[in-house]
């Protein structure tokens, strides 16, 4: 089956068997886990309540959106532009350039088209209507965000794909040309050519794996966007990391982080961060606008579909944090950000008085030790 991709080999295996984060089976955490992120007192949940627990894991109505086409005609002010598409899927306009992170179009995360967590939200713009794209960024190789469908249609532009080390296999076997992958250890930067824009790949605290026999074969990381006016933080998938402070030490201040918030489980604490590990991250970064990704798209946790959003809004307002939650689709700009309305809260209204829907079920494991994603 050719969504799932392809395990590194030849001189790509090499490359990644001299890193310091290979363990001779697989990649590592570099740091130990942060004590008391994860609960043992909390088993993993089950297949049954991952399916039947819960009727609120999706919004009852499509959540309200914007078509960004428009505003992408004209240049941002500050130089600094985010447009929030779903999940981890942003259009990140900085100084002139165009980044695209972790894009999924497809509408299952899962290597089956007929089985998986399946998308609830689709996405704002059509993929063939992006503008001119420069640069691809994918944190790592989990299916909600590295798709097979969506690179298959992105591999026909001619430009750069950034990723983790070992991620590139799988591009290359899905038909991006070897040339244009460019793939990342911890700490190793890449200077897009022509342009003053540089991206480093920096520590997570994850996993990886497109099958169980695959685990942690290739590496995952957060990223780093400086250009000469701004500087950007994309976490990709992670958990609550003490390496935070080595990234605000090397690049902080951020003109804008970008933290995940969704899929979160304490059985799961080390793996994702969920609102409240996610303002503590943003602390050890130093802090600067925060907009939260990795919810509103798919069904990965137990919780509710809104209760990230929620949670945070809430934690956000005590802590005093600077927050940014644009509808989907709508591009703002860090700079200018204004004060959070609840936009998501409409979906549920909507809900209350249609009736509430039910979750697109998939092929799952009986039980679920660590995230899907």
């Amino acid at each position: 089956m050719k969504s799932l991709g392809r395990r590194p080999e030849g001189s790509r295996l090499e490359r990644l068997r001299a890193s310091p984060l290979w363990t001779g089976e697989g990649f590592r955490n570099r740091h130990p886990i942060i004590a008391g992120l994860r609960d043992p007192a909390t088993p993993p949940p089950t297949l049954r309540e991952f399916l039947c627990k819960s009727d609120r894991r999706v919004p009852p109505s499509p959540l309200p959106a914007v078509d960004p086409l428009e505003a992408w005609t004209r240049r941002p002010g500050s130089g600094l532009r985010v447009t929030w598409l779903g999940h981890s899927t942003l259009l990140v306009e900085i100084d002139g350039l165009r980044v695209l992170t972790d894009p999924v179009w497809g509408p299952r995360a899962s290597p089956l088209r007929v089985a998986g967590p399946r998308r609830f939200q689709p996405v704002p713009v059509s993929l063939r209507a992006l503008p001119p794209l420069d640069l691809v960024l994918i944190s790592h190789d989990h299916y909600d965000h590295l798709d097979y469908p969506t690179i298959r249609q992105l591999r026909r532009r001619r430009m750069p794909f950034v990723t983790s080390l070992g991620v590139g296999a799988h591009l290359e076997s899905w038909g991006v040309p070897p040339e244009q992958i460019i793939e990342l250890d911890w700490w190793e930067t890449f200077a897009l050519p022509g342009t003053e824009l540089t991206i480093t790949a920096t520590p997570s605290q994850h996993f990886s794996g497109r099958t169980l026999r695959s685990r942690n074969s290739t590496l995952w990381s957060s990223l780093v966007l400086r250009s000469k006016r701004h500087t950007v933080f994309f976490s990709g998938d992670t958990g609550l990391t003490t390496e935070y402070r080595d990234i605000r030490a090397r690049f902080g201040p951020f003109d804008l982080v970008m933290l995940e918030i969704g899929a979160f489980h304490p059985a799961w604490g080390d793996m994702h961060l969920g609102p409240e590990n996610a303002l503590k991250a943003l602390a050890l970064l130093g802090g600067g606008p925060f907009l939260p990704i990795h919810w509103g798209t798919f069904a990965l946790g137990m919780h509710a579909w809104d209760q990230p959003a929620e949670a945070l809004l809430e934690l956000a307002g005590e802590g005093g944090a600077q927050l940014m939650m644009p509808r989907l689709g709508e591009a703002a700009e860090p700079a200018r950000a204004e004060r959070v309305a609840p936009w998501w809260r409409e979906a549920g209204e909507h809900g209350r008085r249609r009736g509430l829907g039910s979750l697109a079920g998939g092929a799952l494991p009986k039980t679920l030790p660590w995230p899907l994603d």
